[in-house]
């Protein structure tokens, strides 16, 4: 997601030292290919981001790639979850294979995209790589690497520009959540029978300008924007039920998601309002969808909001993280970081 510049689910196919563009076979001149998989989620709802992380875990290994050349992070609450039918299993696709068997787990944390860019550029001067691939699934993924040099031998493809939401795909029934994300879905299918046919593994570092890899057409097929996704799992939900007390349930569950997008929304406003002190600004700021540059303000924002007003690592709360856009354009906009982070203001608003 473009506001919050958090790796929904990230796969980083990095290769230190050197790396081998067709073959999984380690490189001759002595390096390794290395593999950094995330998931930066956890709940029930948002089962398709570790799914497709253990999904892509299985490629690289099946491929040849040693566990100890594999680093997974991922919050692990899925496969055992008192809402899985089938425990201890995780399917990435209707009727499909267990991807969670044999997955190694360790623990991540948010990244910024300041924080990425600064560490890419110390791998690369440090000379820790020779090529580095990045798959990146979020909502406006693209805003993560849309400043990317290109002479540098990275390679990016990303879930979505800079301006719009990944998709969530393969509604289950039984298990009432989505399996998997539409970018992530379509690659790994079409690496499933050999890594060498991912396409971005052709990736040369030759320095040029590198072509979008296109998807199938989105309307063709029963996808959902990844911001609606709680939301649509509670309408199907509702209407799958025919008992009366668990519709009910369900409806007041909607009720008040509906009533806490609405008060997110309006507290952003506030907040907006209070820094431009003008309702025109207001509501030019909340209309924008500005490139970020100003990546110390956006940050200091970003963790302020989330720390006094409200913390989207909270189920309740993950719609804050559709909001941050706002704090973006301000921040481009050239208002002072002092104003934004008005601690005083920010309780008085929202209490």
């Amino acid at each position: 997601m473009r506001r919050e510049m958090i790796l929904k689910a990230v796969v980083l196919l990095g290769c230190a030292l050197g790396i081998s563009t067709f073959s999984m076979e380690e490189p001759e001149d002595g390096g390794k290919h290395w593999v950094v998989i995330v998931a930066g989620s956890n709940g029930w709802y948002n089962y398709r981001h570790q799914a497709d992380v253990c999904h892509a875990y299985q490629i690289v290994h099946r491929n040849g790639i040693p566990d100890e050349q594999i680093i997974v992070m991922m919050y692990d609450d899925i496969a055992d979850n008192e809402e899985n039918p089938t425990k201890g299993i995780v399917i990435n696709r209707p009727n499909g294979s267990d991807v969670y068997a044999g997955v190694p787990k360790d623990y991540t944390k948010e990244l910024h995209v300041k924080d990425l860019n600064k560490t890419i550029w110390y791998m690369y001067h440090h000379k820790k790589y020779r090529k580095m691939v990045f798959y990146i699934e979020a909502c406006e993924s693209g805003s993560m690497m849309n400043h990317l040099a290109d002479n540098i031998n990275v390679y990016a493809t990303t879930a979505a520009n800079p301006k719009e939401s990944s998709y969530a795909c393969y509604y289950d029934d039984e298990r009432q959540t989505y399996l998997g994300d539409w970018y992530s879905v379509n690659w790994m299918e079409d690496s499933d029978m050999s890594i060498s046919s991912m396409k971005v593994m052709q990736f040369q570092g030759t320095g040029k300008k590198a072509m979008p890899i296109s998807l199938p057409p989105v309307e063709h097929y029963d996808l959902t924007p990844s911001p609606d996704v709680p939301f649509a799992i509670m309408k199907r939900k509702l209407m799958a039920t025919n008992d009366i007390s668990e519709a009910k349930k369900i409806a007041a569950e909607m009720k008040a998601y509906l009533e806490v997008k609405e008060f997110i929304q309006e507290s952003m406003q506030k907040i907006v309002t209070v820094v431009t002190g003008s309702t025109e600004k207001t509501k030019q700021i909340l209309s924008d969808r500005l490139t970020i540059s100003n990546y110390d303000c956006y940050q200091s924002a970003a963790n302020h909001f989330k720390i006094h007003c409200f913390n989207w690592h909270l189920a309740v709360y993950e719609y804050a993280l559709r909001q941050l856009y706002a704090l973006v354009n301000l921040c481009e906009g050239g208002y002072p970081i002092e104003r934004l982070i008005d601690c005083e203001r920010y309780s008085i608003m929202i209490s």
